[in-house]
């Protein structure tokens, strides 16, 4: 039987607001455990909640950025249950009525393809603690400080219908949320991260299977692999004669399996019901409109407008617009050579530069070799002071520390590029009498030695020469 896979994603980014959703409490990372409490978050009798206006505007700004509804009013709910790293016994969120509804999002396919998917809502609600479970000599750890951290919950439609969509979909989110500046998208420090909810049916059934829940995937390459693991799972349960049970599963990277931690809960499981402690949040037309005047220009926006006004390829376009600091980056270093050449900044940006920065395990926010650096090499090449090849080195002196800029490495090491005539013409004269067979052969219409010429004036000038002056003259002397 031919098997479809139907596949929703709940995203949850953390908000990059510097104090928690209900209380003044900071949210930076890495401190102390159960430093960054306060009365509110740990749930101690007679404290009230205040919402954090910050986090409303990052909601706002998300749902506007993917064209969904916005509701005047919206209410804070309590999903009670019962975990050792939630104080209150409850979890304030959003349920019946969200701050964020229907929207959708495009995404890319790496074979260019364009798929629409839909957004069923997003909504507001504070983070729990964390149970820790190492060097406590079998005991359990809580800490609390994260217990109070204001999330956006994100949750797809089921439209997806493969890991790689799902992960094309996720880096979506996760690229947008970055650009609007609301989520640092850390996976590493757990500030983005996704639940998916995985099922199969029978290829041109309406009628969704069960689903699965794999909870708290927070790499792309373990979300591609956890619910790939998860479609083999459950077509080899039904193949077997078995049936797949609503769970939630927790993906195990190290073994590559998920496996099972419990039932999955339904909605009326955990009791949800309007918070009296926090009115409706109610937003009019002048907060939203403040909102919107704050979105920068949006990614499909700007690869639209590297393509139509730059003259860029749809590729170069969406790899420079795949996050912010890059884009940034790019339009940085066009700005340092004039906007002269976008096609050449735009290949050394996603060339020469991200292959270094690869290399080093680097971040472009880390590049040792800043936007304005790079503009001055590019420069010197459209001036030809020096060629492209020489400018590789100039480019590895600057990420090294040995210059400031393209001018000083170029004066410091001396490979200023050779653009005399008479000089060019002289170093061509002696690599055509040091090779009189080859120049025979060349003469006889063997016209792939050219290449063997080129070479041999560009190593007697160590590199230094005009390609294109060298390509002229020697064509001129090679004729006779």
């Amino acid at each position: 039987m031919e098997w479809e896979v139907v596949i929703g994603l709940e995203i949850h980014a953390q908000l990059a607001t510097k104090s928690k959703i209900f209380s003044g409490a900071a949210t930076a990372y890495g401190a102390a455990p159960n430093s960054q409490a306060c009365a509110i978050d740990l749930g101690l009798p007679g404290v009230l909640p205040v919402l954090n206006k910050e986090a409303v505007r990052m909601a706002v700004k998300f749902g506007l950025a993917v064209d969904a509804e916005i509701a005047d009013r919206s209410v804070f709910a309590r999903k009670n249950y019962f975990y050792p790293d939630l104080p209150k016994g409850y979890q304030i969120s959003q349920f019946e009525l969200p701050i964020v509804g229907k929207g959708q999002i495009s995404i890319e396919m790496e074979d260019g393809s364009e798929k629409i998917v839909g957004i069923t809502r997003a909504h507001l609600e504070e983070d729990a603690g964390k149970s820790l479970h190492e060097d406590f000599h079998g005991q359990t750890g809580i800490d609390l400080n994260r217990a109070g951290t204001p999330l956006l919950e994100i949750v797809s439609e089921p439209d997806m219908r493969s890991a790689k969509e799902a992960v094309a979909y996720m880096r979506k989110i996760h690229s947008l949320v970055r650009y609007l500046e609301i989520c640092d998208g850390n996976m590493q420090e757990g500030s983005f991260r996704c639940d998916a909810n995985v099922s199969i049916r029978p290829k041109g059934q309406e009628k969704f299977g069960t689903r699965a829940e794999l909870k708290n995937i927070n790499s792309f390459r373990n979300v591609e692999r956890a619910i790939n693991i998860e479609i083999e799972r459950q077509i080899d349960v039904i193949e077997s004669g078995g049936t797949v049970v609503q769970e939630t599963r927790l993906y195990d990277a190290d073994k590559n399996e998920t496996r099972s931690m419990r039932s999955k809960e339904e909605a009326n499981d955990y009791r949800y019901f309007p918070d009296p402690d926090l009115l409706p949040v109610v937003l009019d037309e002048g907060l939203l409109e403040q909102v919107r005047a704050t979105l920068p220009e949006l990614p499909n926006e700007k690869c639209d407008r590297l393509i139509s006004d730059m003259g860029l390829s749809k590729y170069d376009a969406s790899v420079l617009t795949s996050s912010r600091e890059l884009a940034d980056y790019f339009e940085s270093v066009l700005a340092a050579t004039g906007n002269k050449d976008p096609k050449q900044c735009a290949n050394w940006v996603t060339g020469t530069l991200s292959g270094a920065l690869n290399k080093a395990g680097l971040e472009i926010t880390e590049s040792p070799v800043s936007a304005e650096q790079l503009g001055s090499v590019l420069l010197r090449i459209q001036d030809n002071t020096i060629s492209g090849k020489i400018a590789k080195q100039v480019f590895e002196a600057i990420w090294t520390g040995e210059g400031a800029d393209a001018d000083s490495v170029i004066e410091f090491k001396g490979l200023k590029q050779v653009t005399d005539t008479g000089a060019i013409e002289a170093m061509i004269d002696e690599v055509i009498a040091a090779n009189p067979e080859q120049l025979q052969q060349y003469r006889d219409g063997k016209e792939q030695l050219f290449g063997f010429f080129v070479g041999q004036v560009m190593k007697a000038s160590k590199g230094k020469a005009n390609p294109g002056q060298v390509n002229e003259i020697l064509k001129q002397k090679l004729a006779g």
